[in-house]
């Protein structure tokens, strides 16, 4: 009897070690899997360093430069805030620091690349309105509420010891980030020998203190001569899944490029001409855009907050006040350095992998320079107010409105070169415009289903793919059928132009539900881009230390 006792004892032993050992296994293994993944989701970026010639800047300039940059980086902190809450109750929670670098990468633990898939245990999905709204408030409950600055872009909204939704200003939620931000720029503007730029500075300085952002905004349409620049506060509305109506802190710190500027200046002055030959009813064309718009080429050496979130922004364009742009068109800043290094990086590698081999020849800088131009000048185009009396098109359309105008204005960018073209104008080859906007279609079609611009473009995509302007080769490339894309675009742009005039919140809902997705066929495609290493968007090394300051 004792022999059998000790048989079993050594047998469970030895079952026991046999289980530890397999369990340590399967966590080893678990942890490598993990690693693997991390790694390959910071694949997904490549570094670049912002840097620019600062030669031509006084030597005010240069000292004004680690004040702007400095402001701007304190947009971070708000923008973690929106997006996801406390960043420090995350963070400590992390020990691996690849993914504590994606983490950052993301302001939060989940991919924006990815559809904002969380990638960090137990964190869950991401709720629609980020941290704008509570986790637990529905859309109807929000609807259906009363309570003060309900729909303003600059607050929080919040629940009371009893329940009940309130309003927070961002200018009280983060008064006392707000009251140093402000006076940075106060010192920038002492700094500044532009008169143009001292003013806005001093407006923008009060209105990040109120939230009153009008004077500040027509202060930045009047600036025509500075040589930097400064875009800071609470801008856009991506981040706001819920009802697209939350604007969210950013900054970019900018160097004007003189010359370049200077080429790119005619061309604002086509846009009421532009706007009368749309390719729509003339209900929906009634508005007159702005010719005060300024369009100029900058390099861009600081980004903060919401446009440093994932994708990378490479042109700009602002305000997005409906009766500032109404009364003074709006600023498009082209992102120079930023895009060069995304088509050098990215662009022209996905063309090796996609395009046709014919038609690569007619992948070019300029036309991605062109493209990406256009498509800022030509959010200016349309219109800004519903004919139905709906309110403005982005009240109406809610959470789809940033898609939709992004879309707009890919789409309508393409006419405007074509209809310049037409006009002699432009002389390059539009082909290389064409078939250099079939492969940005592949570029940001990878920034997934989370972004405004990745579902802009598997819009697109789809419906170009219906009216046969490119085809599919049986190697995986795709091919431009030149006459059928200028067919497809100009039935698009009716399409888009009619949804906006309309206010057609439902309509919109149905597009972005049967176009804005990625077909099994496309995504094996974007997956021989992952496979080829080809990045999908680009982090950058940047600040005083980057500019040698």
């Amino acid at each position: 009897m004792r022999k059998l006792l000790t048989l079993l004892v050594l047998t469970l032993s030895l079952n026991s070690c046999k289980s530890d050992k397999k369990d340590a296994i399967i966590e080893e293994k678990t942890v490598d899997d993990e690693a693997m993944t991390m790694k390959k989701n910071l694949d997904k970026y490549v570094s670049f360093k912002l840097t620019a010639d600062l030669t031509s800047l006084t030597q005010k300039e240069r000292d004004m430069l680690p004040y702007l940059i400095e402001a701007a980086n304190m947009m971070n902190d708000l923008f973690w805030y929106e997006s996801y809450g406390n960043k420090n109750d995350i963070m400590t929670s992390i020990s691996d620091d690849n993914t504590k670098k994606f983490v950052e990468i993301n302001y939060g633990p989940w991919d924006r690349l990815n559809g904002n898939a969380p990638f960090v245990n137990g964190v869950g999905e991401k709720p629609k309105g980020a941290n704008f709204y509570p986790k637990d408030m529905t859309k109807a409950e929000f609807e259906a509420a009363e309570f003060e600055n309900k729909a303003s872009l600059y607050n929080f909204v919040r629940r009371d010891e009893n329940g009940k939704l309130y309003s927070m200003p961002y200018h009280k939620q983060f008064e006392s980030e707000l009251q140093e931000v402000s006076q940075l720029l106060i010192k920038a503007s002492e700094l500044a020998e532009d008169i143009g730029l001292k003013t806005y500075l001093n407006l923008r300085a009060q209105a990040l203190l109120d939230d009153n952002y009008h004077a500040s905004d027509l202060a930045w349409m009047d600036m025509k001569t500075n040589r930097l620049d400064i875009v800071i506060g609470p801008i856009e509305t991506y981040e706001d899944q819920l009802f697209g109506n939350k604007a969210a802190h950013e900054g970019y710190v900018l160097i004007k490029d003189m010359a370049w500027s200077e080429r790119l200046a005619k061309f604002s002055a086509y846009l009421p001409e532009l706007q009368v030959n749309l390719p729509v009813d003339e209900a929906y064309k009634k508005e007159t855009p702005g010719t005060d718009s300024d369009l100029n080429a900058y390099d861009v050496v600081f980004y903060a907050g919401d446009c440093n979130a994932g994708s990378k922004t490479i042109a700009i364009n602002l305000p997005n006040d409906e009766e500032v742009q109404l009364a003074k068109g709006t600023r498009r800043l082209q992102l120079k350095n930023a895009m060069r290094a995304k088509f050098d990086k990215i662009l022209m590698p996905i063309s090796k992998v996609l395009i046709d081999e014919s038609q690569r020849k007619h992948i070019t800088f300029d036309a991605f320079f062109a493209n990406t131009m256009f498509h800022e000048v030509a959010h200016g185009l349309g219109i800004k107010n519903t004919i139905n009396q709906n309110g403005t098109v982005r009240t109406a359309l809610k959470e789809h409105a940033s898609a939709l105008e992004e879309g707009k204005a890919d789409i309508l960018g393409l006419y405007m070169i074509q209809q310049l073209h037409a006009k002699g104008e432009l002389t390059d080859d539009l082909k290389d415009n064409m078939v250099t906007f079939m492969a940005g279609i592949f570029r940001s079609v990878r920034f997934g289903a989370s972004s405004a611009h990745g579902k802009a473009n598997m819009i697109r995509f789809n419906v170009f793919k219906e009216k046969g302007a490119f085809s599919r080769s049986e190697d995986g490339t795709y091919k431009v059928n030149f006459d059928k894309m200028e067919s497809a675009m100009r039935d698009l742009s009716s399409l888009i132009l009619t949804l906006q005039g309309d206010g057609n919140y439902e309509g919109v809902s149905q597009l972005v539900l049967e176009k804005g997705l990625i077909s099994p066929e496309l995504q094996s495609d974007l997956d021989r881009l992952s496979a080829a290493s080809i990045p999908v968007d680009v982090i950058f090394e940047q600040g005083t230390k980057a500019l040698d300051l």
